[in-house]
């Protein structure tokens, strides 16, 4: 990888091919509001920032900000729940699951009200198992359906569909569906499925806290809602996979179907429990994904996946515009968040046309 610094602080752009896709005479500077924000963020102490911009399978824009390798290999946190939900919808849209079925019908051993939970209520968070982040203490040794069968022994906190509540274990519980209907590890699934058809060659799971090569090794139970760790070339390929209808370098990876549903509001009819995140306050939820934005048919415009440490993938389907705003930050990075917002809506608003007059 090759690097030309640019004029501005703090600013580098990468100019040979790498996590866009582009030739260097392809790529072109961010938005001079945008390059500011970024800045912004490493003057908040972040030690660096890469921002990625793509369309139709071919990256637009990337610069790195700080001291950042633009090859990083960082947790992605939430960002992982995108990744599960495109598992799950793989295999519903080849007809091995379904997301509107009880999960007894893969997981009999469940409680009677857990097992009526299905799928859809899971990947969209508002399946009424408590207990957040009650996966995050498990063992990482323990398989996913032992840590299934543990999260779903509590008490249900609300009927299943009714209340969205993030940051439940529901992503444990599907992971423990597709270990089952597969008959194989999480790891292998997803590596066969999502991740080699991707070439998403450095991305991997682990249980938060369980990062050394050996417990990595070991890991049967991974936080499917938050221990990948990615890179932008890999997340870019998911990104343009997404955006591109299920479909990446030629090869279908999701169905037509399966997409729009993961893109598409599957709490309009659910209570909305605050987030925490201001920038999120009037966001519904997909599947794996914030639904920013929608149309009166609940389609998403705008899809997201925060990460607690900074990570931000995006997708904006008005104008075929998708990109990650990729750093780590375990110092409460969502006081990053007004930067990260004008990133993204700068690189969008440069991209469209001005207003009729």
């Amino acid at each position: 990888m090759r690097y030309t610094y640019l004029a501005g602080p703090l600013a580098v752009v990468a100019i040979a091919a790498g996590s866009c896709g582009a030739r260097a005479a392809e790529l072109r500077p961010l938005p001079a509001k945008a390059r500011q924000a970024a800045g912004a963020i490493v003057a908040k102490g972040v030690p660096g920032v890469t921002v990625v911009v793509g369309r139709q399978g071919r990256g637009i824009a990337q610069e790195s900000f700080g001291k950042i390798d633009a090859a990083a290999q960082l947790p992605i946190a939430s960002a992982s729940k995108w990744l599960t939900a495109a598992v799950v919808m793989q295999l519903v849209g080849e007809g091995k699951l379904s997301l509107d079925k009880p999960i007894s019908t893969w997981l009999p051993s469940l409680a009677p009200d857990a097992g009526a939970i299905t799928l859809r209520q899971l990947l969209s968070q508002t399946s009424g198992l408590g207990m957040a982040g009650a996966e995050m203490k498990q063992d990482y040794r323990i398989t996913l359906a032992q840590s299934a069968k543990e999260v779903t022994d509590a008490p249900l906190a609300h009927r299943p569909g009714t209340v969205f509540v993030y940051g439940g274990p529901g992503f444990q519980v599907a992971g423990a569906v597709v270990e089952a209907v597969t008959g194989k590890r999480w790891q292998d699934v997803f590596q066969e499925r999502i991740g080699g058809p991707l070439a998403m060659r450095r991305t991997f799971w682990t249980h938060i806290g369980s990062t050394e090569p050996a417990e990595v090794a070991q890991t049967r139970n991974p936080v499917l809602q938050g221990g990948a760790f990615s890179t932008t070339e890999d997340y870019m390929h998911f990104l343009a996979m997404l955006a591109g209808d299920g479909i990446y370098e030629g090869r279908r990876v999701l169905t037509h179907a399966a997409v729009e549903t993961m893109l598409t509001d599957q709490t309009a009819a659910a209570t909305m429990t605050p987030a925490g995140v201001p920038m999120l306050a009037n966001a519904h939820y997909a599947l794996g994904n914030w639904c920013e934005t929608w149309g009166g048919d609940g389609r998403c415009t705008r899809s997201s996946s925060l990460g607690a440490w900074g990570v931000f993938p995006w997708i904006d389907r008005p104008s075929g515009l998708y990109g990650m705003v990729f750093l780590y930050e375990k110092n409460d990075a969502f006081r990053l968040l007004p930067e990260t917002s004008m990133i993204v809506r700068e690189v969008i608003a440069a991209d469209s046309p001005p207003p009729r007059k």
